[in-house]
């Protein structure tokens, strides 16, 4: 399907990289058109009978004492957006953008914002037609939502700020005039709906999410050609004994490593030749599989989040109230992508340790760094070095963001999540472990070249031939970080592991 339907409710992780990444279509269904509009008009109401509302009759954050009058409520609003654009840093990815304009619409379809339908259909508009707001990256405390880089979504929709369009970086005016897009003027709470919400930083760790989910069955493959090219001992992953144990992520693990390893002749038995093997090889369903039960953990967080209401004041006309809450928060996501960050993390330690292994030739048995013709030539001993650093970093990013708080708006607004800080470091979490498995895979690859005799396993040999389409063995160095920049490719295009399940079936 080429069209995205949105009501606020229904929105899956999959649509939003449709959107995001393949450039689906967005439309807003019926059902939510009719409870923006009922939103809508009470909003109105409140103006016209002059009542005293948070957000639609006053200022914002400390503010929130000072009454607006009648005539001055839509000037509030455009106010707001320009004192609000405040982000520094690079521009958000393309991907990022589009996924934060539909987050913005599916949250305001759910009719719980005040927002004018015609300024709803704008912003789809924009994603439909490919105007792309530049969002810079920092700015964010995570609450009131994002509100410094959501600022600078909307001022492109008034005709301000800066846009991409069509690869070009262009103003705002220009670019929603080359698009044929005309620029709004926002009436009462509109710019306040516009920017109260979560939809950065779930934006951002929404795709890390999606590509996790992905890396985690990836990271059994890479692991799985590091264990055949040690010799690993497979009774480590006998259902009896995750059974005992009954952690859902270590029994998927160990389900996962039997699948892609079956028919391999380079694993053994326990006593074959050894009676047990290091800790990452011998325990990775522990590892790997705490890493998949905090990433589910986080993906249900991530479906709640996509489809929350998040603003603030919320409008319920049927029970002609408004409240002034809480939602825009982003404590729940904060914590959840420290937690992803974590995760990440851990399999990138455990690759790095592999990869460890296979360069050493006290701990393989294989020559040093995986060259023939050692001293002449390094062969991986660098690409460890690589490896290692990208780990270490990662050890800082993993600290949490969610237990620092600054307060702000003259302390009203004294506790913030940092979540899209938290975001953020997963999102680059995720970018150094995505190099530290491809530099195992072709680590791995690289050191099956010395097991004479073999057959790789159903998915290895998958894994291993991919490689070999990209990267010749290693005869002499080399300048590597071609090589390592091909494997990289596969791991982030998703190609190695679509291949390797369409082979062997899907992965847990």
């Amino acid at each position: 399907m080429d069209t995205v339907y949105v009501d606020g409710n229904n929105l899956t992780l999959e649509e939003v990289i449709n959107v995001a990444r393949h450039n689906k279509k967005v439309e807003i269904s019926k059902e939510a058109i009719e409870k923006v509009s009922k939103s809508r008009k009470y909003v109105d109401e409140i103006v016209d009978k002059e009542k005293i509302v948070y957000g639609i009759t006053t200022g914002f954050g400390k503010f929130s004492n000072v009454v607006i009058s009648k005539d001055q409520v839509e000037n509030l609003q455009s106010s707001l957006i320009k004192s609000h654009a405040c982000g520094v840093g690079n521009h958000f990815p393309i991907e990022t953008v589009r996924a934060i304009m539909l987050l913005r619409v599916n949250a305001l379809t759910k009719g719980y914002s005040g927002i004018k339908l015609t300024t709803l259909n704008t912003l789809v508009e924009m994603i439909n037609k490919g105007v792309h707001p530049a969002i810079p990256e920092k700015g964010s405390l995570g609450s009131s939502g994002d509100l410094a880089p959501l600022a600078h979504m909307v001022l492109v929709m008034l005709g301000e700020g800066e846009a991409y369009y069509k690869g070009e970086l262009l103003s705002g005016k220009e670019a929603m005039n080359q698009a044929g897009i005309e620029p709004i003027s926002l009436s009462a709470k509109e710019g306040l709906a516009l920017i109260n919400g979560t939809q950065v930083l779930t934006a951002v760790g929404a795709l890390a999410t999606y590509d996790a989910i992905k890396l985690a069955k990836l990271s059994d493959v890479s692991a799985s050609l590091t264990f055949e090219a040690l010799r690993g001992i497979t009774d480590v992953f006998d259902e009896k004994v995750h059974l005992l144990r009954n952690h859902i992520g270590q029994m998927k693990c160990s389900k996962n490593m039997l699948k892609i390893l079956e028919g391999s002749n380079l694993t053994t038995r326990q006593g074959e030749i050894k009676v047990q093997d290091p800790y990452s090889l011998r325990c990775v369903p522990q590892i790997h599989g705490a890493s998949k039960d905090a990433i589910n953990y986080v993906l249900d967080k991530v479906n709640k989040e996509i489809n929350a209401a998040t603003d603030n004041p919320l409008i319920f006309p049927d029970e002609d109230e408004v409240i002034s809450c809480g939602n825009f928060h982003g404590q729940p996501m904060a914590l959840a992508f420290d937690f992803l960050g974590i995760a990440l993390a851990e399999l990138a330690n455990s690759a790095e340790r592999r990869i460890e292994r296979l360069v050493n030739p006290n701990l393989s048995g294989l020559p040093g760094f995986l060259t023939e013709h050692g001293g002449l030539n390094s062969g991986f001993m660098i690409a460890q070095y690589t490896a290692a650093s990208l780990v270490s970093e990662n050890k800082v990013l993993a600290h949490p963001a969610s237990v620092d708080s600054i307060p702000s708006s003259a302390n009203q607004e004294d506790h913030v999540s940092m979540g899209s800080i938290a975001a953020r470091k997963a999102r680059d979490i995720l970018y150094n472990t995505t190099r530290v498995i491809a530099i195992e895979l072709l680590a791995a690859s690289q050191a099956l070249e010395f097991r004479e005799g073999k057959t790789l396993g159903k998915g290895t040999k998958v894994a291993y031939e991919l490689v070999r389409t990209e990267v010749d063995k290693l005869m002499e160095d080399r300048i590597m970080y071609v090589d390592i920049e091909k494997i990289i490719t596969l791991v982030t295009s998703n190609k190695m592991i679509d291949e390797v399940e369409v082979s062997i079936g899907e992965l847990l």
